[in-house]
């Protein structure tokens, strides 16, 4: 067993809160929404997590998503699923990005997304709370991620997706023991059957930020990122942003770091970053609006930021503001662009949508919202492998005259 769960250890949950209003619910219950119909957020005696892991104690143990099992909501050791969750690297992309440019590259952990961090903290919370059957819409990597971890401790998964969803997603969600349906629809589309499934009583609804704890395991990447940049965070962050769980979710991470006492005060200014075909929270913060109006025919490259509504929304733009960031749109070419610079200039294969960062990175810095001096952190969400690729189609007779000039 990892040595980050070497015992069993209560957790710091103290209850879960809804994020509009601040009404409290009982932890270690089944909850979906609250009852305004907004996500509930887990909190935490932070003092109590502060005086009981001194942050050398963390820094010894093994460098995975576990370590940080105090801040997290897993209260015995034999509901905890894993399939390896590593703590994700910075990489810097120099040649594409600039000198102070780092990608942290989700496409690292399990199922090749960033979504395995949320998925493997809500698959165990169901499995301590007695869930048997699960169902969640999806545009592709949070359904292979469900499906992993729910087939790792057996529990029953359906998955509805849109008609277009990338081939490679819909198969991996399938092999790996979910039943997946096809939808002539959208992401949200998907989620209102799901929505009326769980009314029926069929399953529980895993829809994005639907359930608390998705939210718990993105933000194990602010935590990570304050570790690996010595306890202090970037100057900014730009996040591809659908459901808007991990941007929700870092920005919590930073508030509980800095109520233990581990980090100050300063922030990172959180660009949330959309495609053009499918911009609500763009659209939302220019409007100077708390939530996002449904966005209509939705369509771009970039699949997973691909989200007509979030239920989120408003925490997303609370972010964003209160952090002196942005939310910001780029288009379908400068996002296969910038795939392309980093693939050929810095060796790093970006996903569409860790594509749109470095997109609007590079608008960013044209328009003066950045500074090529200052330290700048994308995200890419999953590994390029698992998108269509250009063709790459030269051959070479053998048995001809080679012309070597010509190679």
């Amino acid at each position: 067993m990892n040595d980050n769960l070497d015992a069993d250890r209560a957790t710091f949950v103290t209850h879960l809160e809804c994020s509009l209003t601040g009404e409290h619910y009982e932890a270690d219950r089944l909850h979906n929404l609250s009852r305004a119909g907004r996500p509930l957020l887990v909190r935490y005696d932070l003092a109590a997590v502060a005086a009981a892991l001194p942050r050398d104690t963390l820094e010894r143990r093994a460098t995975d998503l576990w370590r940080w099992r105090e801040l997290l909501p897993v209260r015995r050791t034999e509901d905890v699923v894993s399939l390896g969750e590593i703590e994700t690297p910075l990489v810097p992309v120099r040649a594409s990005g600039g000198a102070h440019v780092l990608v942290k590259d989700e496409g690292r952990l399990p199922t090749g997304s960033f979504k395995a961090r949320g998925l493997v903290m809500a698959v165990a919370m169901a499995k301590e709370l007695g869930v048997t059957r699960i169902a969640m819409p999806t545009n592709g990597n949070a359904g292979a991620a469900l499906a992993a971890y729910a087939a790792r401790c057996g529990i029953e998964t359906i998955v509805f997706c849109p008609e277009d969803t990338p081939e490679v997603n819909v198969r991996e969600i399938a092999m790996q023991g979910a039943r997946v349906w096809r939808v002539n629809g959208l992401i949200d589309d998907c989620g209102a059957i799901v929505g009326k499934g769980a009314a029926e009583g069929r399953w529980f609804d895993f829809s994005t930020l639907k359930e608390p704890y998705r939210i718990e395991g993105k933000k194990t990447m602010g935590l990570e990122l304050v570790a690996q940049l010595g306890w202090r965070v970037p100057d900014a962050i730009f996040y591809p942003t659908g459901g808007g769980t991990g941007l929700i979710g870092m920005w919590k991470a930073f508030d509980e770091l800095e109520r233990m006492g581990w980090i100050g005060a300063k922030r990172p200014r959180m660009y949330a970053v959309q495609a053009a075909g499918c911009a609500p929270i763009v659209r939302a913060f220019e409007a100077g609006e708390e939530h996002a109006e449904r966005w209509e025919d939705a369509h771009t490259v970039a699949a997973g930021i691909r989200v007509p509504r979030a239920v989120g929304d408003f925490l997303i733009l609370r972010a964003v503001r209160e952090s002196g960031g942005k939310a910001l749109a780029v288009g379908d070419p400068a996002i296969l662009a910038a795939v392309d610079e980093c693939a050929r200039r810095d060796g790093l294969l970006l996903c569409p949508e860790g594509g749109a960062t470095l997109a609007a990175y590079r608008q960013a810095l044209r328009s003066g919202e950045v500074d090529e001096e200052e330290q700048v952190v994308l995200f890419n969400c999953a590994t390029g492998l698992k998108y269509p690729m250009p063709p790459a189609d030269r051959t070479l007779d053998r048995h001809g005259d080679i012309d070597f000039d010509a190679l």
